[in-house]
């Protein structure tokens, strides 16, 4: 098993040398200039912002007793992610990625046993209602046979499974108990980087530890787990293996977050934590407990993050919003009239400023929901409105071995150096294209192109327009023009995106 790399922070070290020198000539004479000072100083004080550190004793006193101690039995059979994850505990390709930790226990010493039975994970939870219903993350309890609760007072209790999502990570359980604290649930739409926060967990098994830190940031994406519909919250609290469900506080004392995965090189924490949000959570638990599973909207777009080029080829002076790459023949989006290569700017009046919002809003929404689509097509904004459907998850998949080249067509002559070979029927079937879609990447010859595009590669249109041969592949080049950013999109390993050629950066 490869060591885990090490990383080194050294300190920068800034110099700066300032000279100022002047001459100025005026009706003969020679005057220095005098040195400008780099910012004119206030003439009163700043206000005092940060006034003294907090004491959270008041807060841990009210809140602790409905913090709960979860212990996930997993049978021997089971094939749980939770499982996996105890497996794959390195990922040897990944220096640094988000890990769940719920923990089989831990061994006090190298070669002394585990603390706790092999087959029984470590996480917390904590009361929302006071006839036990509790909410955890669901890569605690996923694949468990048995789950048992301990409260605060040292009860113990049998819980019971009313649903758990993975798209969220949030599992709701039920106790046969009545008259138990609650924790009160805060507004998580209104957490700002900066704030205090408090997480109340059981790291190594050790219950009820509290950390306590600030909010770093707000809206994260997680781009190594399938929670595209998870808009996390980042802190530096320090949360370890057992921390998983236990609850994010705020100063008041109410819940704004489900704490869920760290970021990390080592498998321990080092700075960077996540929460799930608790708006997020509790919209989870309200379908879980009334239908045992989560719905969520679908658009039925494939969006990808714009990049400068993007945005430079489409004409446009930034690069906010998320491309529209694929729209799913007959979903709301292709009815609400949306098309590939639009640049999706806000939903309901919601900004959508990395492709990364956008899921989450429209995952959010019940599916029937009418949504108003905001879009940039060809540099002018369009409005459009689209009634959501209910999610589906579905991925493509290609052999990437089957793009080979094998067909003899030919044909070369465009601005960008990219030499196209038509398409074989049973080439466009194998990568599930209808006929006459797409071309083959043969030969890179062009530099720009050669940075973005590799052989075996299928271009399926040159911005807007479909190229289903060689020929008109380079007919749209040529009508392109030389030396423009030109944006195509791609067909690679069973994913479809935009990329865009910029021969300016040759």
């Amino acid at each position: 098993m490869p060591a885990p790399k090490q990383f080194t922070l050294r300190p920068l070290l800034l110099t700066a040398a300032l000279a100022v020198v002047g001459v100025v000539a005026c009706s003969g004479q020679n005057t220095a200039n005098a040195q400008t000072p780099l910012a004119t100083q206030p003439t009163t004080p700043a206000p005092q912002l940060v006034a003294g550190l907090p004491d959270f004793t008041r807060l841990v006193e009210q809140v602790g007793p409905a913090v709960v101690s979860v212990q996930a039995e997993i049978g021997s059979k089971s094939t749980s992610t939770a499982q996996r994850s105890q497996q794959l505990p390195d990922e040897a390709d990944i220096p640094e990625f988000f890990r769940r930790f719920f923990g089989p226990g831990m061994s006090p010493m190298p070669g002394m046993p585990e603390a706790r039975p092999r087959g029984v994970s470590q996480g917390t939870g904590f009361l929302i209602s006071a006839d036990g219903h509790i909410l955890t993350n669901h890569h605690v309890v996923d694949g468990a046979d048995t789950v048992r609760i301990r409260l605060a007072d040292r009860r113990e209790f049998t819980a019971k499974v009313i649903g758990s999502d993975e798209q969220s990570d949030v599992a709701l359980l039920k106790i046969d108990a009545s008259g138990l604290p609650v924790l009160r649930i805060g507004d998580s739409s209104a957490i700002k980087p900066g704030q205090w926060v408090v997480a109340i967990g059981s790291p190594f098994g050790f219950d009820h530890s509290v950390t306590a830190g600030i909010v770093s940031a707000v809206g994260r994406a997680n781009p190594y787990s399938g929670q595209r519909y998870v808009p996390f919250i980042q802190t530096d609290v320090a949360i370890n293996r057992g921390n998983s469900g236990g609850p994010l506080l705020d100063t008041r004392g109410q819940v704004v977050g489900i704490n869920s995965q760290i970021f990390s090189n080592s498998g321990g924490y080092m700075g960077v934590s996540f929460a799930i949000p608790i708006d997020v959570a509790m919209n989870a638990a309200q379908q879980l407990k009334a239908s045992g599973k989560v719905t969520r909207g679908q658009l039925g777009v494939q969006i990808q993050q714009m990049t400068r080029d993007d945005a430079q080829a489409l004409g446009l002076p930034d690069a906010r919003g998320a491309l529209v790459a694929r729209v799913e023949p007959g979903s709301p989006a292709d009815k609400a009239g949306i098309q590939r290569q639009d640049v999706i700017r806000s939903v309901n009046g919601q900004a959508i400023q990395d492709s990364s919002d956008l899921p989450p809003i429209i995952g959010a929404m019940a599916p029937g929901t009418k949504v108003q689509v905001e879009v940039i097509r060809d540099g002018k904004p369009r409005s459009l409105t689209a009634t959501l459907d209910a999610l589906t998850e579905g991925v493509a998949s290609a052999d990437e071995s089957e793009q080979a080249p094998r067909a003899p067509t030919e044909a070369k002559g465009n601005p960008l150096g990219i030499i196209g070979q038509d398409l074989t029927a049973q080439q466009r079937e194998r990568l599930g294209l209808r006929p006459g879609e797409g071309v083959l990447v043969a030969r890179i010859e062009g530099q720009a192109a050669r940075e973005v595009l590799l052989p075996g590669d299928v271009i399926l249109a040159v911005g807007r327009v479909d190229v289903g041969n060689a020929a008109a592949l380079d007919a749209r080049l040529k009508a392109a023009g030389a030396g423009k950013p030109v944006m195509l999109l791609v067909r690679r390993g069973g994913g479809t995106q935009y990329v865009t050629v910029n021969p300016a950066e040759d």
